[in-house]
């Protein structure tokens, strides 16, 4: 007999998913995280009187008790969600371009609509004809997934648009440019521009935050991984804490065991991973034993974008330095492909930059008087691999400074009220996350990488895999899809004792 049914490489979020509905359904379940904690990028650190979180900015998919949402059905399932402090935020987010527009966009399909219409009254008819695709879009996509057999006859928006950029349709619907940035504002949170994100990953975005509200928790991230663990542990799961998985062995095309950082052999038939597939193929599996397909699909694929982050305390409150909303962006140009481009190089100077402010939704989010900040730019890590290492903290801190002084010039005062800061750049991401490339989005988020495509489940036979780096990035669907896994794991373990009476 195995030693166990499952092992789950990995305590991220599609690791902890899996793991935890694994062991509530009876199977034998071994979790391996490297770390000493659980959550991957869903934890928080502790710096002076400040606990930071990590990664955590808008939670989507949640929704109500009342209008539960895709991420609010799979914790529910799980038995967190009744054991956290949920928080719904009333806005989208605040964008800045100094000189050019202050905007602030409610989650409210009527209210978001009027302020577009006020701020661009010559596209009036324009952005109610755009939101009405958006909603019409997403219902069919939705529907499509009840549906055996999907026709374009039947779901016309659905096959029209579902492949089409961003960038295409938004200059079908629009003709000012200004406009086009502030409606495609959450393609940060992707990491590629409109001209190479789908439409319905935009509409998806929009719908969703609109519809179920953007959330957060009380204790960030780090709440809501150890509350998985705990109901993991609770339901008989094991888990091994700085004990990473080395090797998974393989023998005629089948998952037969896992070998640990210390040398240990753990035999199981199925394994679940939540590193990287780029990492298993080429690393913890004898070449051999992969097919030559997968080197293939590995060889089109791009690492995504790490992130040069700041995270900040100020000794004030938000309004001190007139933050007034939880999600802010700003920015200086209104091209994305520049904005892009700009991942690539080192310079921040003139980035598109998301700042959060927590305590805004939640007051709790640090000591009384005080503000926790967390201020993301998104960055490519090869510039950084190639810096010469005796000019890493110098160039570290530098680029920090063009980050506070873009900051600065829409929060006037931020800086001399900063009492603590932490700069991660992306090989701060890459030593701790243990990614590659520290990306936190998994590959670039093209469509040919997506689940449409690409399949979670390896050619291996009992190998499966979570998490950004096998589908879409970002809180919700990496929660997701270790839910999945594991439905497929369970549904495969049925078939083999069927066949086996």
């Amino acid at each position: 007999m195995a030693d166990y049914d499952v092992v789950v490489i990995g305590a991220g979020n599609g690791g902890l998913t899996a793991a935890c509905s694994l062991a509530q359904k009876g199977v034998r379940t071994l979790l391996l995280e490297r770390h000493n904690m659980p959550g991957g990028c869903a934890t928080s650190f502790r710096r002076g009187r400040f606990e930071f979180e990590v990664a955590l900015h808008q939670l989507s998919g949640l929704g109500s008790k009342d209008i539960p949402g895709p991420l609010y059905s799979v914790l529910d399932r799980l038995g967190v969600v009744d054991k956290l402090e949920w928080i719904a935020m009333e806005n989208l987010y605040r964008l800045v371009i100094p000189g050019k527009i202050d905007i602030t966009l409610k989650a409210d399909r009527e209210a978001c609509i009027k302020t577009l219409q006020e701020y661009f009254p010559t596209e009036k008819e324009n952005i109610s004809t755009f939101f009405d695709l958006v909603y019409q879009f997403c219902i069919q996509f939705l529907s499509t997934y009840r549906d055996a057999e999907p026709t374009p006859e039947n779901y016309p928006a659905y096959f029209k648009y579902a492949l089409k950029s961003s960038q295409e349709v938004l200059d079908e619907c629009f003709t000012d440019p200004l406009l086009k940035l502030v409606i495609s504002t959450y393609w940060g949170y992707v990491g590629v521009p409109p001209s190479s994100l789908t439409f319905a990953d935009l509409a998806m975005l929009l719908f969703a935050y609109i519809e179920l509200k953007p959330g957060h928790l009380k204790g960030g991230s780090q709440a809501l991984s150890t509350a998985i663990l705990d109901q993991f542990l609770a339901a008989g799961g094991t888990v091994r804490f700085n004990c990473g998985a080395k090797k998974i062995l393989v023998d005629n095309g089948q998952v037969t065991g896992v070998v640990t950082e210390d040398g240990e052999t753990i035999e199981t038939g199925y394994v679940i991973s939540n590193a990287s597939t780029l990492t298993v193929y080429t690393e913890m599996i004898d070449p051999q034993h992969v097919p030559e397909e997968q080197f293939k699909i590995l060889g089109g694929s791009t690492v995504g974008p790490s992130s040069l982050t700041l995270y900040v305390g100020l000794d004030c409150d938000p309004a001190v330095v007139g933050i007034n909303e939880t999600t802010n962006f700003i920015g200086s140009g209104t091209d994305p492909d520049q904005i892009f481009a700009n991942f690539h190089q080192i310079d921040s100077s003139d980035d598109y930059v998301l700042l959060s402010c927590y305590n805004l939704s939640d007051p709790d989010a640090s000591p009384p008087g005080t503000s926790q900040i967390a201020i993301v730019d998104l960055k490519y890590a090869e510039p950084w691999l190639e810096l010469p290492p005796h000019q890493y903290y110098e160039k570290k801190y530098a680029v920090a400074d063009q980050l506070l002084n873009q900051v600065e010039a829409v929060f006037p005062g931020f800086r001399e009220h900063i009492e603590e800061i932490e700069v991660a750049t992306p090989l701060t991401h890459m030593r701790f996350l243990r990614t590659p490339g520290g990306a936190i989005y998994g590959f670039d988020q093209y469509a040919k990488d997506s689940n449409m495509f690409l399949s979670p489940k390896s050619p291996i036979k009992g190998l499966y895999f979570v998490g950004a780096w096998s589908g879409s990035g970002g809180f919700q669907p990496t929660l997701s899809s270790g839910s999945a896994a594991a439905r497929q794991v369970i549904k495969n373990m049925r078939a083999k004792e069927e066949v086996q009476r």
